[in-house]
């Protein structure tokens, strides 16, 4: 938020309502986040998770979980910004690990998920040992129902069954 308000130029700040309730240190001084920087949450060696806002600690807890009982190693990408985009971040983590996995809470259709694949698939196709995967929400509008919403949104069940189930079929 401090390198939105500091920008000359027009910028929409997005705060994801289901991050208000977060808690976490918080480090001493001014601490601004250049805007268009993405960030390592979480290292990895066999696969990219690429998440956004609320999806950002279900992809770690995912990550935590593929380690801990699939021994998959999962680096978690928090892109923190989608315009400017840091598709270098992304695309350095996949010549890495090989693999992606995008996780957003948008259905599949035009979804951000999209913009990354398609990146991904011009600029590092050749990094590439399997498909791009994008977990996301059914095809269907957004219900306004809390529970509801909860039932559509990516859990972390749902991404480390789709992950452990997509290395499995390439072996």
């Amino acid at each position: 938020m401090a390198a939105a308000i500091r920008d000359p130029d027009p910028v929409i700040f997005c705060a994801h309502k289901a991050l208000f309730a977060t808690k976490g240190e918080v480090p001493d001084g001014e601490h601004v986040v250049p805007l268009g920087r993405a960030a390592v949450a979480r290292e990895g060696s066999d696969v990219t998770i690429v998440a956004l806002a609320a999806m950002v600690p279900r992809a770690i807890e995912a990550a935590a979980r593929l380690q801990g009982e699939h021994g998959i190693s999962a680096e978690v990408i928090d892109l923190r910004c989608l315009i400017p985009l840091d598709a270098q971040a992304v695309l350095r983590s996949v010549e890495k690990t090989s693999r992606l996995f995008t996780v957003e809470e948008n259905p599949r259709a035009l979804g951000w998920g999209a913009e990354i694949a398609s990146i991904v698939a011009d600029e590092g196709f050749y990094s590439l040992d399997a498909p791009i995967v994008r977990i996301t929400t059914p095809h269907i509008p957004l219900p306004s129902a809390a529970v509801l919403e909860d039932a559509v949104l990516p859990t972390v069940d749902r991404i480390v069954d789709t992950i452990r189930t997509r290395l499995e079929d390439a072996k």
